[in-house]
């Protein structure tokens, strides 16, 4: 299927006060020649309006822009295939470059969040060892309070999304 707009434009009026006044002189035209009149109107509106015409593959003597047809995939499923009529002419010997897959990769992130979690096991287990030193305790749990705090901040799909390395 091809669409083809007309393309004499130079015959057409765009311009509103022209079609305005053309309609005026139209109107001012004496009753008695009213029929004359009437074919020149419409042929007036014919040329100041601008139309799309349809005009099919076999009329244009192009060949349609581009092929669709259903095809079946390896399940059954019905799909919509394009054939390109252009890849013949880019087919000069070059193969098309196949799309280049990324593997996102969230290895480091979790190991980081792995150490975080080990280290407050361990913080928790000598604060409960160190039941006697005040001075201790109030240390290890500043450092623990760190550790939660950075582990909260980590230790979530934002955090991931963010250090994520593609390969």
């Amino acid at each position: 299927m091809a669409m083809q707009i007309n393309e004499n434009y130079d015959r057409f009026q765009t311009n509103y006060v022209e079609k305005v006044r053309e309609k005026q002189a139209a109107d001012r035209v004496p009753k008695a020649t009213e029929a004359d009149s009437a074919t020149d109107i419409k042929e007036s509106r014919r040329l100041s309006e601008l139309r799309d015409e349809y005009i099919g593959s076999e009329k244009s003597g192009k060949k349609p822009s581009g092929l669709y047809r259903v095809v079946q995939d390896e399940n059954g499923n019905r799909q919509i295939f394009f054939e390109d009529p252009h890849k013949a002419d880019r087919a000069d010997g070059k193969e098309e470059p196949k799309p280049e897959i990324c593997v996102g990769d969230t290895d480091k992130v979790e190991q980081e969040i792995k150490k975080l979690k080990e280290k407050k096991q361990q913080l928790e287990q000598k604060i409960q060892s160190a039941s006697g030193d005040e001075k201790k305790i109030r240390e290890l749990e500043k450092k623990l309070a760190q550790v939660e705090q950075e582990l909260s901040q980590k230790d979530n799909d934002n955090y991931r999304r963010q250090h994520t390395v593609f390969s």
